[in-house]
């Protein structure tokens, strides 16, 4: 087996295509594009790896419930595509009769990076990033599709009405360690 150093990432050749070695990178800066303003559908829930699963539920359940739509969409990029199929297993256990289709793609991404230095050109890189699509609808959707899962079981799904909902779950409330108060800082048994 080839030992590899673990001080040092190791680079593939075809990610970095174009662009200086990592030696000289000090010597470019990336230039921060303004982001395009992409319209977000009413009915979309746009995960980040920073956003909490108890607020996309909490947004599930008003898009069902209050706004009584048939469906939603999923979305997430990057880091968050393990948030966003939590997120759809806890609401497909909140809702009866989710039907699901899940579609993964890549989009590409063009970093574009200025010199700091002068007589240096501008360098770009491309990279590729997982976008998750999932769709959760009450209605049946096209069972032909080959992301496409049948709801689960009923026995699994425990409906939340939405008082319980906002409800605090009760985090922190028991005897922890604390901060050292209480029975003295004695030596023990003596």
């Amino acid at each position: 087996a080839k030992a590899v150093s673990i001080l040092r990432p190791r680079v593939f050749p075809q990610r970095r295509q174009g662009l200086p070695s990592l030696a000289a990178m000090h010597k470019y800066r990336r230039v921060i594009k303004p982001r395009e303003e992409l319209v977000k559908e009413e009915t979309e829930i746009r995960v980040t790896a920073a956003g909490s699963v108890s607020a996309y539920i909490s947004r599930a359940a008003k898009l069902f419930n209050e706004m009584e739509k048939s469906f939603l969409t999923i979305t997430a990029t990057g880091n968050a595509l393990t948030k966003a199929v939590t997120t759809a297993e806890v609401i497909k256990r909140r809702f009866k009769g989710l039907h699901q289709i899940t579609k993964l793609t890549n989009q590409d991404i063009e970093d574009e990076y200025e010199p700091l230095e002068e007589g240096l050109d501008k360098v770009t890189e491309t990279r590729s990033v997982a976008v998750l699509e999932i769709k959760l609808s009450k209605e049946a959707l096209d069972k032909s599709d080959k992301g496409y899962q049948e709801p689960i079981d009923e026995s699994l799904v425990k409906e939340v009405d939405d008082e319980e909902l906002m409800q605090p779950r009760g985090r922190g409330g028991g005897r922890g360690k604390g901060k050292g108060k209480g029975k003295g800082k004695g030596k023990g048994k003596r």
